[in-house]
C-alpha cells in the first residue's frame, strides 16, 4: 500500500485505468503467446496494482495508477538483482510487459507465492527470528542510482505534520491515540538517524508478508524499494508480532540495534498504524483493522 503521497482525506485511490481479464488476455496473447493458454483469474487489486493469477505458478501484476507505473519499473530493475542476497522468497519479475491493447504502462509476470497475508494468518513466534535475519540480508548499502522515495526511509520529522494531523482526527473517532502511543511517537521524533542508509523495502506492513501454516513464505510489493533509514523496515517487527519475546528474537537475529534506531522503528510502526487506520475507516475495513491492531500492540508493549 503506497499511501505516502495520498491526501489524508481520501481512502483507497480510484483506478486510473480499468483492468479486466480480457485486457490481460490480450496483452499476454500479443507479448507472451506461449503463456496465453494458461488459466487466468483476477485475485486482487490494491492501492497501486491489479493482480491476476496465471496458471498455477505465475501472476500478472499491472499498475492501476500512473504513480504505480514508475514503481513497477523499480521492481523490474532492482528486485532481480537483490533477490540473490535475500533469505526469503520475493516475487522478482520473470518476464516483462510493455504498453499495448490501449493499456498505457509497463507490467510484470512474477512467480505466484503461496500463502495468505500476515493480517489474516499471523506467523508463529519462531518466525520472528527469520524476519530479523531477512531484514539483515536486505539492509545492505544501495548504489547511488537506487530509486529515490520522499516518503520512506526519510527522517520522521519530514512526516510529522501529516502523522500528527491524522492522530488529531483519529482521537475524535477512536480511543487508540493514547498518551503512551504519543510518547512512543515523540521518542521516535527525538531519535536522530544514527546508521548509514541501506536498501529498504519501504512498505513492510502485514499485507505485504505472506504466511502459510504459520511460516513466512514470501515478502511482496516492492514498489517502494529505496535507500534510507532501516528503521522504516524494522517497524515490521512490531506490526506483525504482538509478543515481546518475538520482538527480542527478531532484534537478536538482526544483530542488535541502537536505542535510537529502535525508537525510530516504533515511530514508523505508529506512522503505518495511523495511516492504515484512518484511510481504512474511510472505505476499507481490512486496513482499519490492521491499523487498529498495530496501535494496540504498541500501546500494550511500548
Amino acid at each position: 500500500m503506497n499511501a505516502g503521497g495520498v491526501s489524508p482525506q481520501v481512502g483507497t485511490p480510484l483506478a486510473e485505468f480499468q483492468i479486466d481479464s480480457a485486457l490481460v488476455s490480450g496483452l499476454l496473447g500479443d507479448q507472451h503467446p506461449d503463456l496465453g493458454h494458461l488459466p487466468l483469474r483476477n485475485v486482487d487489486a490494491g492501492w497501486d496494482n491489479a493482480m491476476f493469477r496465471l496458471g498455477n505458478d505465475l501472476a500478472v501484476r499491472l499498475p492501476r495508477r500512473a504513480v504505480a507505473a514508475t514503481l513497477i519499473l523499480h521492481e523490474q530493475v532492482w528486485l532481480p538483482r537483490l533477490a540473490a542476497h535475500l533469505t526469503m522468497t520475493v516475487p522478482a519479475p520473470v518476464r516483462f510487459g510493455t504498453p499495448g491493447q490501449g493499456y498505457p504502462w509497463h507490467w510484470s509476470i512474477v512467480p505466484w507465492l503461496k500463502g495468505m497475508t500476515a493480517d489474516q494468518h499471523t506467523p508463529e513466534i519462531s518466525q520472528s527470528s527469520r524476519l530479523g535475519a531477512f531484514l539483515r540480508s536486505l539492509h545492505i548499502p544501495a548504489p547511488a542510482d537506487a530509486p529515490a522515495n520522499p516518503m520512506r526511509g526519510v527522517p520522521l520529522c519530514y512526516r510529522a505534520a501529516s502523522v500528527e494531523e491524522r492522530m488529531q482526527r483519529l482521537a475524535t473517532k477512536t480511543r487508540l491515540i493514547t498518551p503512551r502511543l504519543m510518547g512512543i511517537w515523540q521518542s521516535a521524533l527525538a531519535s536522530a538517524i544514527d546508521v548509514p542508509a541501506t536498501w529498504i523495502h519501504g512498505d513492510l506492513h502485514p499485507r505485504n508478508v505472506l504466511v502459510d501454516e504459520g511460516v513466512i513464505t514470501g515478502i511482496i510489493d516492492w514498489g517502494d524499494l529505496t535507500s534510507g533509514d532501516c528503521a522504516t523496515d524494522l517497524a515490521s517487527i512490531w506490526m506483525i508480532f504482538a509478543e515481546p519475546d518475538a520482538h527480542r528474537a527478531a532484534l537478536a537475529a538482526y544483530g542488535g540495534i541502537s536505542k535510537a534506531t529502535k525508537n525510530r522503528a516504533k515511530g514508523w510502526a505508529v506512522l503505518f498504524g495511523v495511516m492504515l487506520l484512518e484511510t481504512g475507516l474511510n472505505d476499507c475495513r481490512t486496513h482499519a483493522l490492521i491499523g487498529q491492531g498495530i496501535l494496540e500492540r504498541l500501546d500494550l508493549n511500548p
